[in-house]
């Protein structure tokens, strides 16, 4: 049921480590078409929209978006937040939406949390699952999330941070959060387990369900189709040679995504038409151990 694939370790002859990376262990529903596939990942981006103004207009509190890496969940969120701050941008004004991308600390999020602590404002935690697992980070999620009517957040240990930089120990927030993650809340075992179902319990959940090699192509083809390599002016034919080499060598690409078809794409435009293939072959590919 878990939607991260699984790696197996041994040895090759010359004694190397080699790790094999096995199939996920989701199955494709052979009820359902290619068609139903795309227009239900076009049915959730675009409740991703709506939730994204939704939080923009405070109407959402919190929102946790997961998905595969590489699918455009942080494209779609920024782009919305992006159109809404365009006359702030134009007015030199004080933006009213961040985005925090990687690892931070308790303090660091409190402080954070405490700059977009107005109404209106969005904090966006990109790939930030390190507060995820620290219980203090979590606990002060759990309070920027809470739906009772006033938010009250407290630092009760002495920080010479906050002195410094004017920070009170205590504030209401009033802000939205949207935590954008590869990870499912829904799949994890242990400790951490109870914490994120009570973040669950406070937030909207959207998973964009997208778990299989399947979904994932049937995503990519999607996103081409609308123009996503307009920009390197390639012929019909040209795009469907790009789509075509990652389809015909699914089961050994590093991953399926709109990453990768972005890499894909540099390596036509950079490369000649026989080297670019072999280029992605060694740097896109994962290495097969021979048995």
């Amino acid at each position: 049921m878990a939607h991260l694939q699984l790696k197996k370790a041994r040895k090759n002859k010359k004694g190397e480590t080699i790790v094999e990376i096995l199939p996920n262990n989701v199955k494709d529903n052979p009820n359902e078409t290619d068609d139903m596939i795309m227009e239900r990942m076009r049915e959730r981006f675009q409740i991703l929209d709506d939730m994204t103004q939704a939080s923009i207009d405070g109407v959402v509190r919190g929102m946790v978006v997961t998905g595969p890496p590489g699918v455009g969940k942080s494209y779609g969120v920024e782009s919305i937040l992006e159109k809404n701050s365009l006359f702030d941008t134009l007015a030199g004004n004080k933006l009213r939406f961040e985005t925090i991308k990687g690892a931070s600390s308790a303090i660091g999020l409190y402080k954070i949390l405490y700059n977009n602590a107005d109404k209106n404002n969005v904090l966006v935690l990109d790939d930030c699952d390190t507060v995820l697992y620290d219980e203090t980070s979590l606990n002060l999620l759990k309070a920027a999330l809470d739906s009772c009517k006033k938010r009250k957040l407290c630092w009760n240990t002495d920080s010479a941070l906050l002195r410094r930089e004017g920070i009170p120990d205590s504030f209401e927030f009033n802000g939205s959060v949207i935590f954008i993650t590869n990870l499912k809340f829904d799949n994890v075992r242990g400790k951490i387990k109870d914490h994120l179902a009570a973040i669950m319990s406070r937030c909207h959940y959207l998973d964009l369900t997208m778990d299989t090699t399947r979904e994932k192509v049937l995503r990519c083809k999607q996103i081409v189709a609308d123009g996503m390599l307009n920009e390197y002016d390639f012929t019909k034919a040209e795009e469907e040679d790009v789509m075509d080499f990652m389809i015909g060598n699914k089961e050994k690409m590093r991953e399926i995504s709109l990453r990768m078809v972005t890499k894909l794409a540099d390596l036509k435009k950079s490369f000649g038409e026989e080297k670019w293939k072999r280029t992605a072959e060694v740097t896109c590919m994962r290495r097969v151990a021979v048995k």
